[in-house]
């Protein structure tokens, strides 16, 4: 039986420990699941021998919380958590959350705003020459100048506002195990400059290799929205360790560099990440952290998106080239939770970013890289795309003819469109017959193809084709599932034309969302550019962005017309886009005229 990680001196001690090479800082609360990207760096390091001490959402007030384990050999290592700690703080609307998911009993005010710039502060001020290495969501998405939507003005790197010595961006494992092995060389943090998958600041880019990219000032950036466009058009087709370059970006006496992405994982090297010895579990200090719900008897078989969705931010954190996990890596897991006592007999996910991407995209792929000018799904699937789910098909069925195991369902993101292009229907049948808990969750994001255009998204006509075909194959499999769409409201494009064409659509099928989803401006996405730009930095075309509060609640509205609170919003709406005719007592009529009631047919 293994063991958490030491959480305290005493339990440093305990192991005969006198200084641990490495204290991880967590906005979380510490749960060691492969599914905490704080467990996999930790573990990752324990299992070459380093000796690391988790210091869980510290108590930022208190600069002694930060010295509980006195000073780390190597350096202290930072994270928000697996979520942007604005994110996890705020709603879409800027609204304090009252719950946190990665906190004890779901208690939000565990960790503070902006976490990674607080804590390298205070960690500063506790030892003033300790190396500080930060990474994570927060900072990887953070890491060149963005736009920040909760202060609405343009950020430097993080790297400079948290005043760290070197930021990891995307997944980490490869990274910080060379920043690790460098640093127990005896090699300063400063001369750390050629690490692919690595940021730093210099005032010296004499050292660069030739070939890189000088990305327009932060000056610049926040003074002119093309030049922000234009830069974040630049870092979009360099996100791929095959084919991107060293990005130099400057800043009034020195320079952030952005070194390339770090390679793909081996399946040896991901097999072996989740075969490290994981409590899977929340540590015993805390009574319960909501968090672990959903990923406790799942399984993570792959990484990376070639999908590409413009308000997603995997491109630039996992990049689009697919890795996976072998079946005999997957099945061991499975073993593990059937034996768990909790365990029901159901696995409640197998996938990842997108469950059905199996392998890379195609044959050029897995040698060059993807293409930075094109995308594999859009505007419509490349003649290169190699489809498919003969593989994942295999996996699913293995795994659920393991004793023990009653069902194994598909509950992360389906890709419709490129399950469509599959012309063997094996896997869509099965997932239909097998899989399916009673609905399935997809997400066209909306049905203008306007606004799809600007997201990345398959066009309406797909999508609907995907809903007849579920819908026979479930009459033929006699199931009765339901699909339940993701769908967004004010994202860069959608107009209000655009957003009532959706209202009607969602009256044709007789559905009416129970939430609703604003689009989120979060760094590190392109749909995010264009939101502060209103730009689209593929092209430098203008694109139509709702910024206002009321027109933001109109179009919000118009998704949940039927509701009589919404009611004097979509009238405004309607009136507005001059569509007084779906105001009325008519089938197509999404609304009744004011103060008015549907006349009674005559009796004679």
């Amino acid at each position: 039986m293994g063991q958490f990680l030491p959480t305290t001196k005493e339990e440093m001690i305990e192991r005969g420990w006198e200084q641990p090479d490495f204290v991880y800082v967590s906005g979380d609360a510490y749960v060691d699941h492969p599914s905490f990207g704080a467990a996999i760096i930790t573990r990752t390091l324990e299992s070459r021998g380093f000796k690391v001490c988790m210091l869980a959402q510290p108590d930022w007030n208190h600069i002694d919380e930060f010295r509980r384990f006195g000073k780390p050999r190597l350096g202290f290592l930072v994270s928000s958590g697996n979520i942007d700690s604005m994110v996890n703080h705020y709603s879409v609307s800027k609204r304090r959350r009252k719950k946190d998911s990665y906190s004890n009993n779901g208690e939000s005010g565990h960790r503070p705003d902006r976490a990674v710039i607080v804590y390298c502060q205070k960690i500063r001020q506790a030892y003033k020459d300790a190396t500080i290495l930060i990474g994570g969501i927060e900072a990887s998405l953070r890491r060149l100048a963005h736009y920040d939507y909760w202060d609405d003005s343009v950020r430097k790197s993080i790297l400079v506002d948290s005043g760290a010595d070197l930021l990891m961006y995307g997944m980490g494992e490869n990274s910080v195990i060379e920043i690790a092995e460098a640093l127990d060389a005896g090699i300063d943090v400063e001369y750390l400059t050629y690490l692919d998958g690595t940021v730093f600041k210099t005032k010296d880019i004499s050292i660069l290799p030739e070939g890189y990219i000088m990305l327009p000032s932060y000056e610049e950036i926040k003074e002119d929205k093309k030049q922000y466009a234009k830069s974040f058009g630049i870092q979009y087709l360099n996100t791929d360790h095959y084919q991107a370059k060293t990005l130099v970006e400057s800043y009034q006496g020195f320079y952030i560099v952005q070194n390339r992405p770090n390679r793909p994982l081996t399946q040896i090297e991901f097999d072996d990440t989740y075969a490290l010895p994981y409590q899977r579990t929340y540590h015993p200090m805390y009574d319960y952290i909501p968090a672990i719900e959903e990923v406790k008897f799942s399984l993570i078989s792959n990484r990376g998106c070639f999908g590409a969705c413009n308000f997603c931010a995997l491109n630039f954190h996992q990049g689009r080239i697919i890795q996976t996990r072998s079946h005999e890596s997957l099945i061991e897991e499975a073993k593990i939770m059937i034996k768990d006592p909790k365990f029901k007999g159901y696995i409640h996910d197998v996938g990842g970013p997108t469950a059905n991407f199996r392998q890379p995209s195609c044959d050029k792929q897995e040698k060059f890289g993807a293409c930075p000018q094109k995308q594999c799904l859009w505007p419509k699937a490349c003649t290169n795309l190699k489809v498919d789910h003969s593989d994942y098909l295999s996996l699913l069925r293995k795994l659920r003819s393991l004793e023990g195991v009653k069902k194994v369902f598909v509950r992360s993101g389906i890709r419709y469109d490129y399950l469509m292009y599959d012309k063997d229907d094996a896997f869509f049948n099965e997932l239909v017959k097998y899989h399916i808990s009673g609905q399935l969750k997809v997400a066209p994001e909306h049905i203008s193809d306007q606004v799809l255009d600007k997201m990345g998204k398959p066009r309406r006509q797909l999508y609907e084709k995907f809903v007849d075909k579920y819908e026979l194959l479930n009459k033929r499999a006699n199931m009765n599932q339901f699909l339940v769409p993701y769908l967004m409201s004010s994202h860069p494009g959608s107009d209000l034309n655009s957003a009532i064409e959706l209202a009607e659509y969602l009256r044709d099928i007789h559905h009416q969302p129970e939430q609703v989803q604003d689009f989120y401006p979060t760094p590190g996405t392109l749909s995010t550019a264009m939101y502060y730009t209103e730009l689209d930095p593929r092209d430098m075309k203008p694109v139509y962005v709702a910024k206002t509060s009321k027109e933001k609640a109109m179009q919000r509205a118009l998704m949940q017309y039927r509701n009589p609170k919404n009611y004097f919003l979509v009238y405004e709406a309607l009136t507005l886009a001059n569509r007084q005719d779906l105001i009325g007592f008519e089938k197509k009529s999404l609304i009744k005229p004011k103060g008015q009631r549907k006349p009674h047919k005559r009796r004679g």
